[in-house]
């Protein structure tokens, strides 16, 4: 099953090499929410595993991100005490854009594509159609 969260990037952690053949990757993210009026704020810690370590890279601290993950859990038994290991893990991650802005692009120098034209300004258009 898989979940989902909306929130505020507020910190993402170096990819650890866990050992030759496994790597893990940490970030957080701030979730407010008004519950009877009042303001209540979480902190989320996601993991990020293998080749889902480079999702993070996309966005920046302070962005407002919506992530999807599935809940892992572990037991751990040593020296006859147990204990149990919840996992967030996220697979993947977008930035939410605020009202009014844009996706920023390489070719943010470009002029749209439905006033541009290959041939000169002073050009004479005789096609018939």
């Amino acid at each position: 099953m898989s979940y989902e969260l909306t929130g505020k990037l507020i910190a993402k952690y170096d990819i650890v090499q866990r050992t030759e053949t496994f790597k893990t990757r940490e970030f957080a993210v701030e979730k407010t929410d008004e519950i009877n009026g009042r303001t209540v704020t979480n902190y989320v810690k996601f993991q990020c595993i293998q080749d889902k370590t480079a999702i993070v890279d996309r966005v920046n601290i302070g962005d407002d991100v919506k992530v999807y993950f599935n809940i892992k859990g572990s037991k751990w038994e040593k020296d006859g005490k147990v204990n149990y290991i919840t996992n967030l893990d996220a697979w993947r991650i977008e930035q939410i854009l605020q009202p009014g802005a844009t996706a920023k692009t390489d070719n943010e120098y470009l002029e749209p594509l439905d006033t541009f034209s290959s041939a000169p300004p002073d050009a004479v258009d005789d096609l018939p159609f």
